[in-house]
């Protein structure tokens, strides 16, 4: 934290201060200088990360969340004045903010370093990535190479970093924070589904993402201030979860009413799913129990809420209602399409392609949804299913430690790990933005279990 004395009134600024502050300034003057601004974004959040990392884990943590949550907001505001960027570079800020934690990594040079066999998912989903990457490299695509290289290892350096820091307290650190992402991000989906500003309309005019409905108000799926409906509602899903299991009192719930309503305007069903699953984790542990079961019947309240006395509430309902078609709805017909296409390949995607894949956007160019199809794509059959045993063997680590201690931090934790696995078949959680949360939170679980190993 950093210490101000005013008058002898003693203020400690918190640690995220200087990426919102970042984010604030380039959001007003930004689009008056155009390109310009988009690297000196990216080397703000670096600039931001490293102030944040040398203060405490726990700042450093709450600056990318902040930076993760609002950083394609501000892209698009820049976009609109600057240009449409395809390559969207402003993106890559978060990400370098996050490997300002890199240099943590020297101290595994040192005996004792603190680092256990607890990392070696991490470690081999690590020798996965390098794989995926020389097959980029070998084609040539050192550009993809680059990127989808830094998207898959950011997340799984910072765990490692969390992991040699051995700061504790960081969930409660990353609630508080969430505590403003929350009803800020849920403000701005609600104002973004009823009137669509116009540097969304204008990026989703552009943007080759599918699923983002039509650029007109009522009829797009909410990305909030992020990058994606799924991005939006995963990462506010877990705030939910954070900010309703870690921050007791009435006014955590208020904060959350407004976030809750956007993730049902992103029509987002995985994490729906994911949301749930969680809560009945949660359920099952004494610590967690009776806020759990106040949790769910608030939901259920909220539900009949919005799907009654809302104008949107028939778009919500209609799309509760397609949970119930199973193997008959199209987005599960889709996916199941996409392994059988995968299957039909000359060598079956036995090597893998490494990062060098087709955009969505060109037609004819097959989609990828979920982390199954991800890594086999990427890394092929035999590494692609390697890749995806760790992730396993990591949330599962995550639901044993809630097990072993039960405490409100570790059980939250689980409750994410087993939300992410039930994401895991349908949308990426290893790279980027959602591979940070997992990530994270993962190594967040190991450093309970070290506080509290009986």
């Amino acid at each position: 934290m950093i210490a101000l004395t005013l008058r002898s009134v003693r203020w400690v600024a918190p640690g995220w201060l200087p990426a919102a502050a970042l984010l604030a300034v380039l959001a007003v003057i930004g689009p008056s200088l155009g390109s310009v601004a988009r690297p000196l974004f990216v080397l703000g959040c670096g600039a931001a990360g490293a102030l944040a990392w040398r203060q405490s884990a726990a700042a450093h943590l709450q600056s990318c969340l902040i930076l993760f949550a609002f950083a394609p907001l501000l892209r698009r505001v820049v976009d609109l004045s600057a240009g449409y960027d395809p390559s969207g570079i402003m993106l890559v800020g978060p990400l370098l903010a996050v490997l300002m934690s890199a240099p943590e990594l020297l101290r595994l040079l040192r005996p004792g370093s603190g680092i256990d066999r607890t990392v070696l998912p991490a470690v081999t989903v690590a020798g996965c990535v390098l794989y995926a990457t020389m097959l980029s490299m070998f084609q040539g695509d050192f550009q993809n190479a680059a990127t989808g290289s830094v998207k898959w290892f950011a997340p799984l350096i910072y765990a490692l970093a969390l992991m040699l820091r051995g700061e504790r307290g960081l969930a409660q650190a990353a609630a508080r924070v969430f505590q403003i992402i929350l009803p800020v991000a849920g403000l701005y989906a609600i104002y973004q589904y009823v009137a669509l500003p116009d540097w969304d309309r204008f990026w989703m005019q552009y943007t080759t993402i599918l699923s983002i409905g039509q650029p007109e108000p009522y009829a797009v799926r909410v990305f909030g201030t992020m990058n994606s409906p799924a991005s939006f509602a995963t990462i506010v899903s877990a705030g939910l979860l954070l900010v309703g299991f870690l921050r007791p009192g009435w006014q955590g719930l208020v904060l959350m009413l407004p976030a809750a309503l956007g993730v049902l305007l992103s029509s987002y069903r995985t994490a729906w799913l994911s949301l749930v699953a969680g809560m009945v984790f949660c359920l099952l542990f004494r610590s967690t129990r009776t806020r759990a079961g106040g949790a769910m019947g608030g939901m259920a309240g909220a539900l009949i809420v919005a799907g009654t006395l809302t104008p949107f509430g028939e778009m919500i309902t209609g799309r509760l209602e397609t949970l119930g078609r199973g193997t008959q709805d199209d987005s599960w017909l889709e996916r199941m399409g996409e392994y059988t296409t995968l299957w039909d390949l000359p060598d079956s995607g036995l090597i893998g392609s490494g990062y060098t894949i087709t955009d969505v956007g060109t037609a004819g160019a097959m989609p990828i949804d979920g982390t199954i199809i991800a890594c086999w794509v990427t890394m092929g059959i035999v590494f692609g299913l390697i890749c995806l045993v760790a992730l396993l063997a990591a949330a599962g680590q995550a639901i044993w430690v809630a097990r072993r201690t039960g405490t409100r931090e570790a059980v939250v934790l689980g409750g994410l790990a087993v939300g992410a696995l039930v994401q895991l078949p349908l949308s990426g959680i290893s790279s980027g933005e959602l591979g940070f949360l997992f990530w994270t939170f993962v190594a967040l679980s190991w450093l309970e279990l070290r506080a509290h190993p009986a």
